[in-house]
């Protein structure tokens, strides 16, 4: 149903071809939900719903975090994303030498499935899709919240939500990797074979970009290595046996959004043009919803200040405006204060309520893909697209994404941009207010808030207690058997449900694997 202005006038939900006649002379805009998606992954978008709000949170212990998580349902949040601490991210218990002074500072300290339960607590996991940003130690993050799942008496069917697994990116752009890039993507591929057998409506990757962006990739650079990465993780579901529409269609991506708005709007509708006809062409996929890029956005951390922070709220504003008019499917928005310390309960409302703003008091979900047509936009649409593709086939010469990452080529590029933007920066060319302009002469005050360090001890007294109460016996079993699939070609997973079932932590189980398939050490350089 087509909605009114505000002067009364009819918005309709779609415009195109049929009031510009002739516009669409190459078939590379089509109609929305409509192959090749370059105006949306569904015909509606946000005419009939809104996006998914999500807000990325995690601090401390899984009951400070679960006290969070209950207040942004309450405010209207539909979906949580879980942030995890460092120790949890590289796989190591909190009392583990290596996590000392980083226990739940910048994430959730989640050691065992006891946390796991204290983190969902009265959260009823059939009702929430949950994304959980986590990488190496994926596997044992989903499983864990299977099995509280069941201790809920919720089905594994039941079960929506993303798990992040994109361990190619960590080589690239951000450091949280365990082992090297070969059993990774093994590990991956297990988790593609588990899913689609246990928990059929999971997204099993999340393609991630936005570390990228975070690291100083251009708009260009962000969408040609995630894709290229998108690529590596196809292929090597496609080397298990996997058929390419048994997995594809839970595929999905995550991006930045900037605010430099035009480039970010081109940018989303270039990545979905070209990630549909990879699928189509190179891979075969016949099922439509292989075709679909769905994306999760998240505004620019990267771009928020600690100088004048209050002006990150309209570079969030902006930001968030462009994620919307590029189609995603799920948004999170940065609290203005996360450039100094993490964010207090009322900035991260005041974050999410700029959502909700946009959601239900502009008239921009009124229609689908409001920029098309636009001769500024679908010039840089084609332009980005053209130089993403001239980038991904430098990978691909390369041997494809693993290989290039382990020649360092992408964090090599991505590096000379960052140094680039620095230099813009430096000399006042790239304008960034309150920093090099703009400023003041003094900051006002501003009380963070912080996280306690007796977490730590606190985290070391529960598994203390698990270590003390449970079988050891049966955990040495159970970490015997997920050492014997990882050597073979068994799916790891289901022996690791049952180590993590008798109460293995996620330095034991993480340890166990590092046994049989080693660390990784980057290159240099390229």
């Amino acid at each position: 149903m087509a909605r009114e202005s505000e002067s009364g006038l009819p918005i309709e939900p779609v415009y195109g071809p049929a009031e510009l006649t002739g516009w669409d002379p190459d078939g590379k805009l089509g109609v929305p939900g409509a192959y090749p998606f370059t105006r949306g992954v569904y015909p509606t978008m946000y005419t009939g719903r809104p996006w998914t709000m999500r807000q990325y949170a995690g601090f401390g212990t899984a009951a400070e975090s679960n006290a969070r998580y209950r207040r942004l349902i309450g405010h209207g949040t539909t979906g949580l994303s879980v942030a995890f601490d460092l120790p949890t991210q590289m796989g190591h218990d909190s009392d583990a030498p290596l996590a000392h002074g980083e226990v739940g500072r910048v994430g959730v300290a989640i050691d065992s499935v006891e946390d796991m339960r204290v983190l969902f607590d009265g959260i009823p996991l059939d009702r929430v899709s949950t994304s959980m940003t986590i990488n190496a130690p994926a596997a044992l993050l989903l499983l864990m919240y299977e099995l509280v799942a069941e201790e809920q008496g919720i089905a594994a069917d039941l079960l929506t939500g993303t798990v992040q697994n994109d361990v190619l990116k960590e080589y690239i752009a951000r450091g949280t990797y365990i082992y090297p890039p070969r059993p990774s993507l093994r590990l991956t591929a297990d988790i593609f074979r588990y899913c689609a057998a246990e928990i059929p409506k999971w997204n099993t990757i999340s393609i991630s970009g936005y570390h990228m962006a975070e690291a100083g990739a251009s708009p260009v650079q962000e969408i040609a290595f995630t894709l290229a990465d998108g690529i590596e993780y196809v292929r090597t579901a496609m080397a298990a046996g996997m058929d390419v529409d048994d997995f594809a269609p839970r595929l999905s991506f995550f991006f930045v959004a900037r605010t430099t708005l035009l480039e970010e709007v081109a940018k989303f509708r270039a990545a979905r043009r070209i990630w549909a006809r990879v699928m189509r062409d190179d891979f075969g996929a016949r099922d439509p919803k292989s075709l679909m890029l769905r994306f999760h956005t998240q505004t620019a951390g990267v771009e928020l200040t600690a100088q004048q922070p209050e002006v990150n709220l309209a570079r969030v504003t902006v930001q968030a405006l462009a994620a919307v008019l590029g189609g995603t499917q799920s948004l999170h928005t940065n609290s203005y204060d996360e450039a100094i310390a993490l964010p207090t309960d009322s900035s991260a409302r005041l974050a999410l309520r700029t959502q909700q703003v946009l959601a239900y008091e502009t008239d921009v979900p009124a229609t689908v893909d409001p920029f098309a047509g636009s001769y500024a936009v679908e010039r840089m649409t084609d332009d980005v697209e053209e130089a993403a593709l001239d980038l991904m086939r430098k990978v691909e010469d390369l041997g494809g994404a693993e290989a290039a990452i382990v020649r360092g080529f992408q964090k090599a590029e991505i590096e000379r941009n960052a140094y680039r933007i620095a230099r813009e920066t430096e000399s006042g060319e790239r304008v960034v207010v309150g920093v090099n302009r703009f400023r003041l002469d003094e900051e006002e005050p501003y009380q963070p808030l912080r996280v306690d360090p007796a977490i730590e001890a606190r985290q070391a007294e529960r598994l203390a207690v698990l270590r003390a109460g449970r079988d050891r016996g049966a955990v040495d079993s159970a970490l015997d058997a997920l050492k014997r699939a990882a050597e073979g070609a068994d799916n790891v997973l289901y022996p690791m449900k049952e180590a993590l079932r008798g109460r293995a932590t996620v330095g034991e189980v993480c340890g166990a694997l590092r046994q049989v398939w080693g660390s990784h050490t980057p290159p240099d350089t390229f």
